[in-house]
């Protein structure tokens, strides 16, 4: 079963994957609580999340509204219930410079947003690739709702999730996961 409680959990990105990529996601304890994985060859992005590696049980996909697009919203839905969690859009255009989202509701309503840490590190990125971990925060009206940290390693993907007690209520853990993936799938494909 998926545990959306945690408030610490690790995304580990498969090393080396011929098609698509697949992604574990870890709690504090380091018991596997989600499977990901990421289709290749795929003109609008469809990932799906499952309660474990067999892949018996699907509890989130994600999926991208048009083909190929700059600023692509993301739908987010449970798949036990089929409703709308939520969506996630990429700021295309201020997305060049430093990594920005908006984080939205199942009605689409902009709730709050994703931004990379800094400006100057942002850039720094574009220039150094993946030698420079990137980091992200969340926050609806202000309030924290998460962070995601990118660990320094040039050859394994590595992300810590952070969920603050000052998000409580906020944001909805299938989202703040989903978010996640979207950034370890789309922003880590650009390192």
């Amino acid at each position: 079963m998926m545990n959306f409680e945690s408030r610490q959990l690790l995304l580990k990105k498969q090393y080396w994957q011929l098609f698509g990529s697949n992604f574990r996601i870890y709690d504090a304890a380091n018991r596997l609580v989600a499977f990901s994985h990421q289709k290749a060859f795929r003109l609008r992005e469809d990932i799906r999340l499952y309660s474990d590696e067999s892949k018996s049980r699907e509890v989130l996909y994600i999926r991208a509204r048009q083909i190929v697009d700059f600023s692509a919203a993301y739908d987010v839905f449970d798949t036990a219930s089929g409703q709308k969690v939520g969506a996630l859009k990429r700021k295309g255009w201020s997305s060049l410079v430093r990594d920005n989202w908006v984080l939205m509701n199942d009605l689409d309503v902009e709730i709050g947003r994703i931004v990379e840490d800094s400006t100057a590190l942002a850039l720094l990125r574009r220039l150094l690739t993946n030698l420079v971990p990137q980091k992200f925060h969340a926050d609806i009206n202000g309030v924290p709702v998460a962070y995601y940290s990118q660990r320094f390693n040039p050859f394994v993907f590595r992300m810590d999730i952070e969920f603050p007690n000052s998000g409580d209520g906020l944001l909805d853990r299938r989202l703040g996961l989903a978010a996640a993936v979207l950034l370890a799938a789309i922003e880590g494909r650009q390192g």
